[in-house]
């Protein structure tokens, strides 16, 4: 006979606590970023955190399991978009492919002004995302989709009616361009983590960028120590998208950039 399993919390309460280890490397790469934090923005990170753990061991959201690594590779490097968004004026995102909700839930705590809308395509990735906002009180500001971004960006609900979009694991520079212009008004600006080097990919991405609206491409260094070799790459949108944009994956797979 089976055992029946254990379902998954949904709030932080009954948690164990993060380890002094975690709070440490997390001020540090804080105090790179010259980033403050309020108590309660903090707090939001610092369960968030907590709930990855414990759902992890039921739901592939993350391959990184020692609370350093998560303080440096998952919170901190996402955080590394909050100036150049907050520079931008940025007042709403798209998070594509959002999975363990990095980087769009710390994003989303360290921008309160804008909405968010995290997009993940698995069911259970999204069931998480829902837990996160609800037991960080992020809703309504915040709320999540168990949709594609092609599906997304074919709604007139969403196509070009966002200012940023912000994507950490899908490919290419190009790809992202390809996944994120269509969501994008003229103006706003898609953000892809990448890692140096990155010199190759930006031949195709602004090849993308021109077929998809025109715009420019900057690539900006990150200040926190241990990632040195993680750039931001941030496309910018000038004109309006076609609407055969984003081709389908088989296309975009046959007929790279």
């Amino acid at each position: 006979m089976s055992r029946r399993r254990e379902p998954l919390p949904t709030r932080v309460e009954g948690l164990p606590p993060l380890p002094v280890e975690y709070a440490d490397v997390l001020e540090a790469c804080l105090a790179d970023l010259r980033l403050s934090l309020p108590p309660d923005a903090r707090r939001a990170i610092d369960d968030h955190a907590r709930l990855l753990l414990a759902w992890t061991g039921s739901i592939n959201l993350t391959a990184i399991r020692d609370l350093a690594g998560i303080a440096r590779l998952h919170v901190a490097d996402s955080l590394t978009a909050v100036e150049p968004l907050r520079a931008r004026g940025v007042d709403s995102v798209i998070d594509l492919g959002s999975g363990g909700g990095y980087p769009g839930l710390p994003l989303a705590v360290a921008l309160p002004a804008a909405r968010t809308l995290l997009v993940d395509s698995v069911g259970k990735k999204a069931a998480f995302l829902e837990t996160v906002v609800d037991a960080t009180g992020l809703a309504p500001r915040v709320r999540v989709a168990a949709e594609r971004g092609e599906a997304l960006a074919a709604d007139p609900r969403h196509r070009e009616r966002w200012q940023a979009v912000t994507i950490r694991a899908v490919g290419s520079v190009a790809n992202a361009v390809e996944l994120g212009f269509p969501l994008l008004r003229p103006g706003g600006c898609v953000v892809a983590w990448k890692r140096l080097p990155i010199d190759e990919e930006l031949a195709a991405a602004r090849r993308a960028v021109d077929a998809l609206g025109g715009g420019t491409i900057e690539v900006v260094r990150t200040a926190v120590r241990g990632l040195d070799d993680h750039v931001l790459a941030i496309a910018t949108k000038r004109g309006r998208t076609a609407t055969r944009y984003p081709r389908d994956p088989a296309e975009r797979a046959r007929r790279p950039w």
